[in-house]
């Protein structure tokens, strides 16, 4: 999957002086010399349109988590690792996660910039890293809507044999459509679709509890039965507690929650820990129908629980939701990449071509090229939809490590500049003491697990060139693309003392975040979910 899309909607709250460069309170444009340090805000302040409010962000957050494997891949998590090692795979990614979003919170806090952590990179490391960073963020949501349209044309054959054709063209018509409106459309259309999964999710676990405790008639009660047989863990390629060690770890790998903000990590983390549980009591990790590999509705968990308890309509229900989770994941993945390549262009990290917008604010040529990498999707008319699904999804996956990985070290340097400078930790305008501390273990799990994401390649009879090129080909090209911005444009990391923290927290200062005022009375109970 490409990395989640919402760090870079733009924040209709973020002026021109909250985007901080390292000469405070200079603008520069596209026509300036070098801009190989510095944060560019002339064109985005005064081209691109940032009309997304806060309920839009918030839940576009949330519902951005929740996506289709949430609904169709926690019964493979199930049975790779069973039902206590799925559930102790997701809350060990979940802890992760809340580690990078707690030390994204902290930088961008201060560094409040379009781009978010690509751009923060160039900030307190290197351009280089931003340059290959922001190209990986690029790249991935280029093949990554390819992969989510595939779905969608497997999602329909599960009502359907209409060619996939027809979905194909329908998807690429109906996602560049939102793609060219305005953000502010963008914005209502994700935000109704958000609480269409999000009131799925609420009720597929409430009537998985229900199913489970036994409360449909004539369903008996199963509580925790499969965790006694076959059992909590699921022995993965070796025998013994080596096996189901490395079934959790395996879950770990598969696991990826895409980011969320603060207070949306917690109602994500619920509704994942919840979910991975209540599938647990619902299915056996044995279970055959878990090997479904139809990529519909039929492979969900919630949908073989309720199919036995004899509940008919659940598995269309389901079924049209992940689709229209997969046609949200495009637009989501649109957004994210056009903004991603318009702030490269921005940097002369790409041709400025792609600085031209609409009149209503969006880059449109960074729109088209984008669209054209749709047509990929016409592949699987060829190859099977699901094959080519998984191959673009593979190739992408461990992007989404090498992004928290990109923010993590991001974190620790500005951490570490701070300390080298003699300003204290408790001038940051949104801190949380246990990241001094959180950020240095989570990088170390960041890299353990993207290095060993491939690790089933290693192991005898289960090698395999293109499983090992998914895994690891996306970490080669990070790495040159790296490597070659450095050579050609000779720049340098950052050195701590350098790092204009000074600048950064005067402008802070000045031109303080105007917040939207919070819902009071009656109005809480309907924006508790994105307040």
């Amino acid at each position: 999957m490409a990395i989640g899309p919402d760090e870079d909607i733009p924040n209709k709250n973020h002026r021109a002086s909250d985007v901080i460069s390292p000469e405070p309170l200079i603008e520069h444009t596209q026509n300036d010399d070098d801009h190989e340090g510095d944060f560019v805000t002339t064109n985005e302040t005064h081209d691109l349109a940032r009309d997304l409010h806060q309920r839009h962000i918030g839940l576009i957050a949330l519902a951005g988590a929740i996506g289709t494997g949430l609904f169709l891949g926690l019964g493979g998590s199930i049975q790779t690792g069973g039902p206590l090692g799925a559930l102790l795979g997701y809350a060990t990614v979940g802890v992760i996660v809340c580690a990078v979003q707690f030390a994204l919170g902290e930088v961008t806090a201060l560094l409040p910039v379009t781009g978010s952590f690509v751009r923060h990179a160039e900030f307190l490391v290197d351009p280089a890293l931003g340059f290959a960073i922001g190209y990986n963020i690029v790249y991935g949501n280029w093949l990554s809507i390819p992969a989510e349209i595939s779905a969608i044309c497997v999602l329909f054959q599960y009502w359907t044999d209409v060619n996939s054709s027809i979905w194909i063209v329908l998807a690429i018509f109906f996602t560049f459509a939102v793609g060219i409106s305005s953000i502010g459309i963008y914005g209502e259309i994700e935000f109704w679709f958000a609480m269409l999964k999000i009131f799925l999710i609420i009720f597929l676990i409430i009537l998985g509890l229900v199913i489970d405790l036994g409360g449909i008639p004539g369903v008996p009660r199963t509580g925790f039965r499969f965790w006694k047989t076959p059992g909590p863990f699921v022995e993965y390629i070796a025998t013994g507690s080596w096996g189901k060690f490395l079934g959790y770890w395996a879950v770990m790998n598969k696991s990826t929650i895409p980011r969320a903000c603060k207070r949306v990590f917690f109602r994500v983390s619920v509704f994942y820990v919840l979910a991975v549980l209540i599938v647990g009591m619902l299915v056996a990790s044995n279970d055959e129908r878990l090997s479904d590999q139809s990529g519909t509705a039929a492979q969900s968990p919630f949908v073989i629980a309720a199919s036995a308890a004899g509940i008919k309509a659940i598995p269309s229900v389901v079924n049209a939701v992940v689709i229209s989770s997969a046609w949200s994941s495009l637009n989501q993945a649109l957004l994210s990449g056009t903004r991603v390549l318009y702030g490269l262009a921005l940097k002369k990290q790409a041709p400025k071509i792609f600085l031209r917008t609409t009149s209503w604010g969006v880059p449109y040529v960074c729109v088209l090229l984008q669209t054209a990498f749709m047509f990929l999707a016409f592949m699987s008319l060829l190859n099977g939809a699901l094959t080519v699904f998984y191959w673009f999804l593979n190739l992408t996956a461990c992007g989404v490590l090498i992004s928290w990985i990109t923010i993590l070290v991001n974190h620790r340097r500005l951490i570490l500049a701070m300390k080298k400078q003699g300003i204290p930790l408790s001038h940051l305008s949104w801190r949380n003491s246990w990241t001094v501390y959180s950020t240095p273990i989570a990088l170390v799990f960041c890299v353990v697990i993207l290095l060993s994401n491939g690790f089933s390649v290693f192991t005898r009879g289960r090698g395999s060139t293109s499983t090992f090129v998914s895994a690891y080909l996306d970490i080669l090209l990070v790495i040159a693309a790296f490597l070659i911005w450095k050579l050609v444009k000779r720049t340098r990391i950052v050195s701590l003392h350098e790092i204009d923290l000074q600048g950064a927290f005067e402008d802070i200062r000045l031109h303080p975040e105007d917040l939207e005022p919070e819902s009071t009375g009656w109005r809480r109970f309907f924006t508790f979910l994105w307040d």
